[in-house]
């Protein structure tokens, strides 16, 4: 029975930059949010830390079905939500902190039948909120361009062509429903991996994982958000895991930060909105060597940490940004 309790109140994986976040954020207090709960190794660390409530944010219910052993310890200090971070300002306003990591819950990639590894069989879901379109009705119903840019824009995968004409092929003969499969119609597009080097599905699982459940969307529609629920003095901490997602955030965080300047010298200057926020850093905070040995997942890792002005919040189109666009095609 001991052990059980124990393996309740473990967390199944490592938070990555907790203790970067905890120090720089210091000292914690007040109301924080935690968009992405997930296991909720965050969502620990701040009330641990000292935030006085922390409203607890995913669009998975299993993140709280797995909570249910330790969350009750917290009483009224944790509030869990179900839904999506994008929202945010709906669950709560005035906030003294928020904190995002967009990475992949280890609670997710673990099991087989959520569909998000390609080194587990199980069925072709990727779907966090268990709702909507499958990563298998996009594989198996959309034409090859739509696949392809799928896979080029948010994937960055230069043998997306490639592979989305495998698909198309491979499909006409049956349907592809499990993640081996797909998996393995990928890596016959593209040369043997070398030791060391990433599963040559990574690219295409990770771009129709992002295709399934809009993360890009959510990504700029959530930075809006922040900017709406966070009071002046207000922290936002955001991990990212790839070069994209980083672009996003380092550009949005610039220009509401007011610091982008003009493109263009001899265009006309351009009326701006009073700065939202004040950069912390221009440089992204990344890992230690000594968390990285322990916990690789941090390898990727990149921290931007802002603080909220009294500025009235605003808006930034998504091109700004850089957020990718699929186009549909034929």
């Amino acid at each position: 029975m001991a052990a059980a309790a124990t393996a309740d109140t473990t967390p199944p994986h490592i938070p990555v930059l907790l203790s970067a976040i905890l120090d720089a954020v210091a000292p914690v207090h007040g109301d924080w949010l935690d968009g992405t709960f997930g296991a909720g190794g965050y969502t620990r660390g701040l009330l641990e830390a000292g935030a006085d409530r922390v409203i607890a944010v995913d669009r998975d219910p299993l993140a709280f079905e797995m909570a249910a052993g330790w969350a009750d310890a917290y009483g009224a200090r944790l509030v869990q939500q179900l839904g999506v971070f994008s929202k945010m300002d709906t669950y709560a306003d005035a906030l003294d902190g928020v904190v995002l990591d967009l990475g992949v819950s280890s609670m997710q990639l673990d099991l087989a039948e959520r569909g998000f590894s390609f080194m587990r069989d199980g069925p072709l879901d990727m779907r966090m909120s268990q709702e909507g379109p499958s990563a298998a009705d996009i594989v198996n119903e959309a034409s090859a361009e739509t696949i392809a840019n799928i896979l080029f824009q948010y994937g960055e995968e230069r043998a997306s062509r490639r592979i989305a004409k495998a698909i198309l092929t491979e499909r006409a003969i049956a349907p592809i429903t499990t993640t081996l499969h797909l998996a393995g119609i990928i890596e016959r597009c593209l040369p043997r991996s070398k030791p060391g080097q990433s599963h040559a599905a990574t690219r295409s699982f990770q771009a129709l994982r992002i295709a399934v459940n809009d993360e890009y969307g959510e990504l700029y529609q959530g930075l809006m958000a922040a900017e709406r629920a966070l009071k002046p003095g207000g922290q936002l901490a955001v991990v990212t895991f790839h070069s994209v997602e980083d672009r996003m955030v380092k550009r949005f965080l610039t220009a509401r930060a007011g610091a982008g300047g003009n493109a263009n010298r001899f265009a006309p200057e351009v009326q701006r909105d009073a700065p939202a926020f004040t950069l912390r850093s221009r440089k992204a905070i990344a890992a230690d060597a000594a968390e990285i040995a322990t916990n690789p997942r941090a390898r990727s890792a990149k921290l931007r940490i802002a603080v909220r002005t009294d500025a009235p919040a605003g808006e930034i189109d998504a091109k700004s940004v850089g957020m990718p666009v699929v186009k549909a095609g034929n």
